[in-house]
């Protein structure tokens, strides 16, 4: 009961948030005010991600095929993503958090989490990898667009793709709701600029949320063995705030119980928090808690340390032109 009555509030909530951007969005019409519309979409957007997470990790409805629908319909048709690409990204994230070669989430992008990789980089990708902690929020304002890239070029891939013309029709239905009507409405400057903030809003929220979670904490190598609980403790931190954190991140806060029990409803794993900790203490497992910000300044420390690997103090530029020819 409890957790219907949560999902029914979270769900109310957005209902009302979106109804109120309509709105504004109606009576502001040709108006730079747009780009606050645009940034409230921003949020609602990140907020009905975080409702599409935990519907893949069936939280939300005691039937499985009632959360994966709901998971398709709001991650494809409201925020935009390819749930079948995410699922599967964040199933093998699950199995093998910051395991080197298995957990996705590690691997190279733009950003290096690993120093072999960063280690590699070369040209542009270079410069931003000896820098990568400072530019890491900068770069998180591109996410959002990477994020719906990465949904049309998986479903337009040539592997197989269960699901491939709805995911794909939702997505189409979600560019004619929302997007359309914003370069139909709005100059095309203007229109330019919503969207714009909207992408990067969007993009800041997510990484902001995610990042904090695993980020600087324990890698594990390919080859190491670990228990299920200790694998999933040491590779993972919480945030503390209690119910503004959980509000504000989707129940990502609570990481370590969200690893540990998968399915477990975001309303109870504030209660879930204190028997891990205390098992924690049994067994001697350490429990990694820290404040939003604490946790933010851990996650730049890490990476320009990881960036580290790209420079070369003794390295003449000369030669090292030359042996990128």
């Amino acid at each position: 009961m409890r957790t219907r009555v949560f999902y029914a509030f979270v769900g109310t909530a957005l209902a009302l948030g979106f109804a109120g951007c309509i709105t504004g969005f109606v009576m502001l019409g040709d108006s730079w005010f747009q780009l606050l519309i645009a940034a409230a979409l921003g949020i609602l957007f990140t907020q009905v991600a975080f409702l599409a997470h935990e519907a893949n990790h069936r939280q939300i409805f005691s039937s499985g095929p009632a959360n994966d629908r709901l998971a398709l319909w709001i991650g494809n048709g409201i925020v935009g993503m390819s749930q079948s690409w995410w699922a599967s990204k964040h199933t093998r994230h699950h199995a093998n958090p910051n395991r080197v070669g298995k957990d996705p989430d590690i691997e190279i992008d733009t950003i290096s989490f690993l120093d072999e990789d960063a280690v590699k980089a070369r040209g542009i990708q270079r410069w931003i990898t000896q820098r990568q902690g400072w530019l890491f929020f900068p770069l998180l304002t591109l996410e959002g667009l990477n994020l719906h890239v990465l949904a049309i070029r998986h479903l337009l891939s040539r592997g197989e793709v269960k699901g491939r013309w709805t995911e794909l029709g939702l997505i189409a239905v979600r560019f004619a709701v929302f997007v359309a009507p914003v370069f139909i409405f709005l100059p095309l400057g203007m229109a330019f600029a919503f969207l714009g903030v909207q992408l990067a809003v969007f993009g800041v929220y997510m990484g902001a949320s995610f990042a904090p979670n695993h980020k600087g904490m324990a890698v594990i190598a390919p080859g190491a063995k670990l228990d299920f609980f200790s694998k999933q403790v040491r590779t993972s931190r919480n945030i503390s705030g209690g119910w503004w954190a959980t509000w504000l991140m989707g129940g990502l806060n609570y990481q370590i119980e969200h690893h540990l029990f998968p399915n477990m409803p975001r309303p109870h794993l504030s209660r879930a928090r204190e028997i891990v900790i205390e098992h924690c203490t049994t067994l001697n497992v350490p429990y990694v808690e820290t404040t939003l910000l604490q946790s933010y300044g851990i996650v730049i420390a890490y990476l320009n340390r990881v960036g580290l690997a790209a420079r070369d103090p003794f390295e003449c530029p000369l030669t090292s032109a030359a042996r990128r020819v």
